[in-house]
């Protein structure tokens, strides 16, 4: 491990233990069921700046707007990619963006906090319970009512989906609501979805006629991963083989990351692009998308194509992509052949 790596998670470790303890006494917060509670703005904190975390408060977005459709909401966040993937969002009012190097940027850092001080909002809302800077940000939000993400034991037991980290927010969120006298919804939690307009998804369908001139259906792969997530290029040489020799009625396209690296030597045909909205438009023109845990992942689904991921990690249960006919591999309990059964199942549903 270098040695910013080793600050940064002690940085954490301290920073996590002066914080877990904020919003504790929100859970005796009294609450005046007699007054009209109406929710108009709403901050929501995830203040963070990876593609897939961001994907994933998409579901809780949803969950918000559905419920108070009038309502204006301001995204707390770090970096500057939620603009573009809240693109389509019209409720999204303001957008507060830490610095992705606060300490490089203290002045624009200390003025994100002065900006959430002057707001005033309805609720405030922090996704991640276990992120220190959205427990800080809920508690020095000015809101009529603080949300902080509280694990609640007996909601946990009642979802065998809770563990999911899109998930288990608009379940907490919902609960909180009852406390507020609102009725307890019931309904699937909404898919991630970046919100592809027709026009996008036109683009996209141009660029993959372009890529692979015909109008044979197209299977979209993505061989990169970051650290131990990317499986090696042995096995993904190997899986876009068998890939080809089981579906020659389809094109394979490899979707590249930023880092323009493939794990099978560029062998299929390859699309590349900078633009996030532009890669998941091509993806929704594709029948399925293959590729390991990362962000790439999560903008398939929330580009609401049939996505399968595949884990070596155990945290499956967390980030697994789901609805669309999507689905989550542990490679280290199946084979390339169950690997095949499963696709065959997705595409036959398409």
């Amino acid at each position: 491990m270098s040695v910013l790596k080793k600050v940064n998670e002690y940085r954490r470790i301290v920073t996590h233990s002066l914080t877990k303890n904020i919003g504790s006494s929100q859970k005796k917060q009294k609450i005046d069921l007699t007054q009209k509670i109406e929710i108009k703005r709403v901050l929501i904190s995830r203040p963070n700046h990876r593609l897939g975390n961001l994907l994933l408060i998409t579901p809780l977005v949803q969950e918000v707007i559905a419920t108070f459709p009038e309502c204006k909401i301001d995204l707390f966040v770090k970096g500057g990619l939620a603009p573009i993937v809240f693109q389509n969002y019209q409720n999204i009012n303001h957008i507060i963006e830490l610095p992705k190097k606060p300490f490089k940027n203290l002045i624009s850092y200390f003025q994100v906090w002065i900006k959430i001080k002057k707001q005033h909002y309805d609720i405030v809302i922090n996704v991640d319970k276990g992120s220190s800077s959205g427990r800080l940000s809920a508690q020095f939000a000015n809101a009529k009512y603080k949300f902080f993400g509280e694990v609640d034991e007996n909601i946990q037991l009642k979802y065998s989906d809770y563990e999911h980290i899109a998930k288990y927010p608009v379940y907490e969120f919902r609960n909180f609501l009852t406390k507020l006298g609102f009725n307890k919804k019931e309904n699937p939690v909404p898919s991630l979805d970046i919100k592809l307009s027709s026009s996008e998804i036109a683009e996209g369908q141009k660029i993959v006629k372009e890529i692979v001139k015909n109008d044979v259906k197209t299977i979209s792969i993505f061989t990169y991963a970051t650290d131990d997530k990317c499986y090696s290029e042995s096995w993904w040489e190997e899986f876009y083989d068998r890939l080809k020799k089981e579906y020659p009625n389809y094109n394979i396209i490899e979707v590249l990351p930023v880092e323009n690296i493939s794990q099978i030597g560029f062998k299929a045909p390859t699309f590349y692009s900078k633009d996030i909205r532009e890669i998941g438009s091509v993806i929704a023109n594709t029948e399925i998308f293959i590729g390991a845990d990362s962000g790439i992942m999560h903008l398939a689904s929330a580009s609401l194509t049939p996505t399968v991921g595949l884990f070596s990690r155990p945290n499956l249960n967390m980030y697994a992509p789901y609805n669309n006919n999507s689905v989550a591999i542990n490679t280290n309990n199946i084979n390339t052949d169950d690997c095949i059964k499963i696709i065959n199942r997705i595409l036959t549903a398409n």
